[in-house]
C-alpha cells in the first residue's frame, strides 16, 4: 500500500471529469506550487471536450477513464453524481489496493461507491469553487476501508487550496449546503446589497466594491475573533440607537435566521437526493 505523503512530489493525481469543481481544484493546486502539471491528469470521455479541457487547464486530458485509472495513484471522481456509478463500473478492474479513490460527487455515499468497487479505499470530499483563489473550504469523510492516513493525505492536499474539516458522513450533505453551495448564497447577498445601494443612488460598481470588501473583511474578523462570539462581533457594531442596530432589527423582524435555515435545509435535502439510494 502506498504511503501517501503531502511532500511526495511523485504522486500521480487523476481527475475523471474536468468540470467547474475539478477545474477549480486543479488550478488551485497548480497555482499553489504543491504539484506540477506533470503530476495531474484529467479525463473526459468526449475527445473534443478533452481537448478543450487540456487547453484550458494546461494539463494532459485523456479520453479514456481506464487509462487514467491505471496511471494514477489517487483518482478523483469528479463527474456529475448521476454518472458516478457508471464511471466506477468502468474503472473498477483497474483499482488495486495501492490506489485511493476520492469522490467529490455530491450526494454519492461511500457505501454506494464501495458496493461497486469492493474493499477499496474511498475518501469522500465536498469542496467548493473558491479553491480557485486559494480560499476553498472542504469537508472530508472516510469510507469503510480508508485509513486515517488516507484522510490526512486528502486534507493535506486540499489545504493547499484553502481549509478543511473532517466530518462524519452523515453530516456531509450539510457541508454541501453550507460551503459547497454557500458561495452562491454569499454572491447573492453581496449582489443584493450592491443593488440596494444602486437603487438608493450610489454607482453600482462602487456599491459592489463596498459590499464585496465588507464581506471579505467581515469574514476575516470572524476568523480572527479569538474567544469572542459572532454575536459579540454583531453587538460591537450594532450599538443600540445607532444606524446598524436599525438594520439588524430589520433583519430580525424579517426573520433572516429562518430564511437561511430554510436555504440550508432545502439544499441539504437536495444534496442527499442527488446520489440516489
Amino acid at each position: 500500500m502506498n504511503n501517501f505523503c503531502g511532500c511526495n512530489k511523485n504522486l500521480k493525481i487523476g481527475f475523471i471529469g474536468c468540470g467547474k469543481m475539478a477545474s477549480a481544484i486543479i488550478k488551485g493546486v497548480l497555482g499553489s506550487g504543491f504539484l506540477s502539471k506533470d503530476n495531474i491528469t484529467g479525463s473526459e470521455v468526449n475527445c473534443e471536450i478533452a481537448e478543450l479541457a487540456q487547453s484550458r487547464l494546461g494539463i494532459t486530458v485523456l479520453s479514456d477513464n481506464r487509462a487514467l485509472a491505471i496511471q494514477s495513484d489517487v483518482i478523483f471522481i469528479s463527474t456529475k453524481p448521476n454518472y458516478a456509478g457508471q464511471v466506477l463500473e468502468e474503472i473498477k478492474s483497474e483499482l488495486t489496493e495501492n490506489k485511493l479513490v476520492v469522490s467529490i460527487a455530491a450526494g454519492v455515499k461511500t457505501s454506494k461507491i464501495e458496493a461497486i468497487i469492493g474493499k477499496n479505499r474511498v475518501v469522500r470530499v465536498m469542496p467548493n469553487t473558491p479553491a480557485l483563489v486559494g480560499e476553498g473550504m472542504s469537508g472530508v469523510c472516510k469510507g469503510k476501508y480508508a485509513s486515517e492516513d488516507d484522510v490526512k493525505f486528502v486534507m493535506d492536499f486540499l489545504s493547499n487550496i484553502g481549509k478543511c474539516v473532517e466530518v462524519e458522513e452523515s453530516q456531509i450533505d450539510i457541508v454541501t449546503a453550507i460551503s459547497g453551495s454557500g458561495p452562491a448564497f454569499f454572491y447573492k447577498v453581496i449582489e443584493d446589497m450592491a443593488k440596494a445601494g444602486e437603487k438608493l443612488g450610489l454607482d453600482y460598481k462602487k456599491s459592489l466594491m463596498l459590499a464585496t470588501q465588507t464581506a471579505l473583511g467581515s469574514a476575516k474578523m470572524v476568523f480572527n475573533r479569538g474567544e469572542l462570539s459572532v454575536q459579540t462581533l454583531i453587538d460591537n457594531v450594532a450599538t443600540k440607537g445607532g444606524c446598524t442596530h436599525v438594520g439588524v432589527t430589520v433583519m430580525n423582524d424579517e426573520n433572516s435566521e429562518k430564511l437561511f435555515y430554510d436555504v440550508i435545509e432545502q439544499t441539504t435535502k437536495k444534496a442527499s437526493e442527488l446520489g440516489g439510494k
